[in-house]
């Protein structure tokens, strides 16, 4: 099994392909679902787990009209075990100012809301 061959023992539900779709409509709803959008956006990705995402919808926005910015926040409840600890503890904090300007927080999985609702607090 190599990286362009799928293990045939996992059954894939969404294609790439499906998902790459998928971003294009996310990023189109983006730019125009937001009545105060002003044209520039700040991304803010919480890393590590979704800048691979991040990336893509960031392509995406790009070619539906936006002009995103980019800025990273590393936030962790982990630690180095596999289960949360239930505290979420900042380790990277934003470069950027978000006052007054339009902001977009890129999670990767959505479990308790713990890390989401830090992210939302520290800005």
């Amino acid at each position: 099994m190599t990286l362009t061959e799928p293990d045939p023992s996992i059954e894939i539900l969404f294609s790439a392909e499906r998902i790459a779709a998928r971003v294009e409509e996310l990023a189109e709803e983006i730019v125009s679902g937001t009545a105060d959008f002003s044209g520039e956006l700040l991304i803010v990705v919480i890393l590590k787990g979704s800048f691979v995402f991040a990336a893509d919808l960031i392509r995406a926005l790009d070619r539906a009209g936006a002009s995103p910015r980019v800025d990273f926040i590393t936030l962790s409840s982990y630690g180095a075990g596999t289960a949360s600890s239930g505290t979420v503890t900042l380790t990277h904090d934003l470069a950027e100012d978000v006052g007054g300007r339009s902001v977009l927080i890129v999670d990767d999985v959505l479990e308790s809301g713990r890390t989401l609702a830090s992210a939302c607090e520290t800005l």
